[in-house]
């Protein structure tokens, strides 16, 4: 019992740190140059109480429950040796997760001109295909950038035939795709396949499963747009919710639990059915983890429907009111500095993002530290959100950011480490969550309609920003640790053998 409040404790605090800055952030805002109305502000505070709550049910619910499955689960598929059930079970895997992924729904809605079933199912086909490549990817030990090159290759083909009007609809659903109930497991998921392979590359190729399934969306909606036609259509946004007093604030947020409750119970299932059935036929784990797990999906459910309920039901009014407010000020370029200061801390409360940092400090012994990881997200996505209002404020082509950002994560993929490549391309898929979706694209959104720019081509691209980013500033790190390892070497072969004098054998090692 101890020990479960160590730990709750702790999550606790990681949470705090991560939530109350972007809190704190509003709130002066919201004193000084921004003023909201108190209805507005109070359904930002409450959703921030279910945010932290839902977070930190959460993350202790994906360490009991989620990544266990899925390391289980890929070293199981592994085991078999036989590659035509690792495809089948691989397709089928990436279909049914993404089907039941709650913000492909969102995705659908906001492309009237293809039908939302074929929508849908073309986007889980997407992810399935690239599942199963990044699976073989892993089993053959086939380099990362070279297959990265050639998908967004042919990604920036399709897309000069798209019309604009759906293009960042288009380079959004590669983030929104992988959400905070798939990116566990996926990942997971490669860490028990990498755990069969005995060669030194084995950690390094964990790595890189979400990264591959992020351009599955993006070709398939592409695709789409090619098939249908679309044409240039007005998005009309939701309006933004009053409160008289604080009943009726209680009842928006009765109102709208139900439907998270409902969402993720739906996205669960699959996974839960999926493991059950590996368990009755291949016994993966026993008795008492089996309640482990079960306990940590029960955390993991609650967290998530209180954490959506939060920032669909709070936190999208708050970010979409304070976009409107802040563009329709006499200075509208301050919303630049703005939007930059709230990307940097807002990356931090992605569910998801604590996932991968540990992570990757786990598989790395800690050479990649969670606070690099975490810096280096945070520098990234700031400087998506400084882009993304600049286009909100430009009316700038997305073009003009997506293929120069892309060129050079492509570019730097070929001189950084191999691992420092596959965490930054799943950065990516990581960064561009929930978060993202509910408060800064509503932002966006309501900057963009203060400005009277086109919601659809100027706003919209944000997630795509913000997923974009991190694949610079991770690769950045690589290089910044390839560079000291270089740099390591070249001043241990110049050390005289003096300088070992006195030294025990296990400090030599260690030096």
């Amino acid at each position: 019992m101890k020990v479960f409040q160590t730990i709750l404790r702790e999550k606790v605090v990681e949470t705090g740190k991560a939530v109350l800055p972007v809190i704190g952030i509003v709130l002066v805002l919201c004193f000084s140059i921004a003023p909201i109305s108190p209805g507005i502000m109070m359904a930002f505070l409450v959703g921030a109480v279910f945010l932290m709550a839902g977070m930190t049910l959460f993350s202790l619910g994906v360490e009991m429950s989620m990544s266990l499955m899925g390391e289980r689960v890929g070293t199981c598929m592994t085991k078999t040796r036989k590659l035509w059930i690792m495809v089948l079970m691989g397709f089928i895997l990436g279909f049914i997760i993404t089907v039941s992924e709650p913000d492909l729904q969102v995705l659908a809605q906001q492309v009237p001109s293809v039908p939302n079933l074929i929508l849908i199912v073309a986007v889980a086909v997407g992810v399935g295909i690239f599942l199963v490549a990044a699976l073989l990817r892993m089993l053959f030990g086939v380099a990362l950038p070279p297959l990265l090159v050639i998908f967004y290759l042919l990604v920036f083909v399709l897309a000069f035939f798209v019309p604009e009007s759906f293009l960042a609809v288009a380079f959004d659903s590669g983030g929104v795709t992988t959400g905070p109930m798939t990116v566990p497991f996926i990942m997971a998921l490669g860490v028990g396949i990498a755990s069969i392979r005995n060669d030194r590359h084995a950690s390094d190729d964990s790595f890189g499963l979400v990264a591959l399934c992020s351009i599955g969306p993006i070709l398939a909606v592409l695709i789409l747009g090619l098939i249908y036609h679309p044409e240039s259509y007005e998005y009309v946004p939701q309006a933004i919710p009053e409160f008289s007093d604080s009943v009726e604030l209680c009842r928006y947020f009765l109102t709208g639990l139900p439907a998270y409750i409902r969402e993720m119970a739906v996205s669960l299932l699959p996974i839960i059915l999926f493991f059950g059935l590996f368990q009755v036929i291949f016994h993966l784990v026993p008795g008492k983890s089996l309640i482990r797990i079960g306990v940590g999906l029960v955390y993991t459910y609650a967290g998530l429907v209180l954490f959506l309920t939060g920032v669909n039901v709070g936190f999208s009014p708050a970010g979409n009111y304070l976009g409107q407010v802040l563009a329709a000020l006499p200075c509208r370029w301050i919303i630049i500095p703005i939007g930059m200061l709230i990307g940097y801390f807002i990356v931090r409360a992605e569910p998801a993002v604590f996932v991968l940092t540990k992570q990757v400090e786990e598989i790395t012994d800690g050479a990649i530290s969670a606070k690099a990881m975490g810096l280096s997200l945070s520098i990234g996505v700031s400087a998506s959100l400084g882009l993304a209002m600049i286009r909100v404020l430009t009316g700038l082509s997305i073009f003009w950011f997506i293929i120069p950002g892309y060129a050079i994560a492509l570019g730097l993929s070929f001189f950084v480490p191999k691992i420092f490549t596959a965490i930054a391309f799943d950065s990516g898929g990581v960064a561009s969550g929930p978060m993202t979706a509910t408060f800064l694209l509503p932002f966006a959104m309501g900057a963009c309609s203060a400005v009277g720019g086109n919601i659809i081509t100027d706003a919209f691209g944000v997630v795509a920003m913000v997923a974009m980013t991190p694949l610079i500033t991770i690769q950045i790190l690589g290089l910044v640790f390839r560079l000291q390892a270089i740099r390591a070497r070249k001043e241990e072969r110049e050390m005289p053998v003096s300088a070992f004098d006195g030294m025990g054998d296990l400090e030599i090692i260690e030096l």
